[in-house]
């Protein structure tokens, strides 16, 4: 039905080094291929993905007034609301037909690096329903949890230390962001999209959908294909930081959402890296004789680069 590989990843909370590799082998062959990955059995409860669901969809349900008070544009920190056609992921297409509301890394007020004014380092903002934050919050740290336990992964197939990213993304600026596609309108431009051609920008994306179709993955040859539900599953895709770190090792895919026959909604966590994570080719990425690809930058000076390109009006 797909290309795009099944991997299990309960063998990533072994005691036992051997089943660990494994899992990571599986994963690094996909990563090194489409870039993208079916992962089961990665511990995120289906009552709580269904409860995050329900929730994502009240948000999107209130009045929109209430939507537009908590813009993404009133804030520097990519937290809130962005409203149809407020993106446009590929410059050179019409502006997505989605909504969508990004919630961070969750901070106290007075925490040190908010005070400081660190980039990406802000307060989210909450809609007034009641138990959405501890639900968003629950399923941000069940995402979180499981990219950590990822990352140990990929840090065995590169050949690395095992913990290498994990002080590198413990603060990360990872975003937990709700999206909701219209169903197709006739009256929409015929090149419309959900979401236009792009790759992710941090380290690895972990996407849920609700099983009605709409992704599509670009193939090295430049087909694309569908990405079908696998009941049980998040689709995983590599981002460009990671692509950065491993000198194209592994692949950041394109992909884009088409328009849906009906309503479709997904939750899609971006893990970027700390913000002053230094992204720097892995010497284990560098055979001899080999240049890096990429010059070192930071995670936030990346994404700032890519978040000004994205929102119509931005920067």
């Amino acid at each position: 039905m797909s290309e795009i590989p099944i991997v299990d990843v309960a063998g990533l909370r072994s005691p036992h080094l051997r089943e660990r590799q494994a899992v990571a082998a599986a994963m690094g062959q996909a990563a090194r291929g489409t870039g993208f990955l079916y992962v089961v059995n990665h511990g995120i409860p289906a009552t709580l993905l269904h409860a995050t669901f329900s929730a994502a969809k009240a948000l999107f349900d209130l009045p929109a007034a209430q939507k537009q008070a908590l813009d993404i544009r009133h804030s520097p920190h990519n937290r809130g609301y962005a409203g149809l056609g407020t993106e446009q992921l590929d410059e050179t297409a019409v502006p997505d037909l989605k909504e969508a509301f990004n919630i961070g890394f969750d901070l106290a007020q007075d925490d040190p690096e908010l005070l400081a004014g660190v980039p990406f380092r802000g307060l989210n903002v909450w809609p007034d329903l009641p138990g959405w934050r501890t639900t968003m919050l629950a399923y941000f740290d069940a995402c979180m949890n499981l990219s950590v336990i990822m990352h140990r992964g990929f840090a065995l197939d590169l050949g690395i230390d095992e913990e290498f990213f994990t002080g590198l993304i413990d603060r990360p600026m990872a975003t937990l962001r709700m999206l909701r596609y219209p169903n197709r309108d006739p009256a929409t431009p015929s090149d419309a999209l959900g979401a236009g051609t792009h790759t992710d920008y941090g380290n690895i994306t972990l996407l849920a959908v609700d099983g009605v179709p709409g992704l599509e993955v670009r193939r090295r040859d430049g087909t694309w294909i569908d990405a079908p539900t696998v009941p049980g599953a998040l689709v995983v895709n590599i981002g460009d930081l990671l692509m950065r770190w491993t000198n194209d090792i592994y692949i950041s895919t394109p992909h884009r959402v088409r328009q849906p026959e009906k309503q479709r909604h997904s939750l899609a966590f971006f893990l970027d890296p700390n913000p002053d994570a230094s992204v720097s080719v892995l010497p284990a990425c560098l055979p001899p004789g080999e240049t890096a690809k990429y010059p070192p930058i930071t995670g936030a000076a990346y994404l700032r680069s890519r978040l000004d390109a994205t929102y119509i009006g931005a920067g």
